[in-house]
């Protein structure tokens, strides 16, 4: 492993800190996932899996509306008033 350093500001030191601490982990570790999470999915490499996994999902579910493709953002906003 290669020793770096970041800056991170308060407010996200301590949230990281207690995230660690609930998972059991590091700090590192959770910095070594953020990482890996981010060059996973960005730059062509990453696009293309996220792209793959969008497009193996369409079509596979029904909403039983007949009217979901026009009204998609009504439904979308009514979802998370709940």
């Amino acid at each position: 492993m290669v020793r770096t350093q970041i800056q991170l500001d308060e407010k996200q030191a301590a949230t990281l800190k207690k995230k660690a601490a609930s998972e059991g982990v590091s700090m590192a570790e959770l910095i070594r996932r953020g990482v890996e999470l981010y060059l996973r999915t960005s730059g062509t490499a990453g696009e293309d899996e996220v792209r793959k996994r969008a497009l193996s999902a369409a079509g596979r579910f029904r909403s039983g509306r007949g009217d979901l493709s026009v009204r998609h953002d009504r439904y979308l906003a009514e979802a998370y008033k709940s």
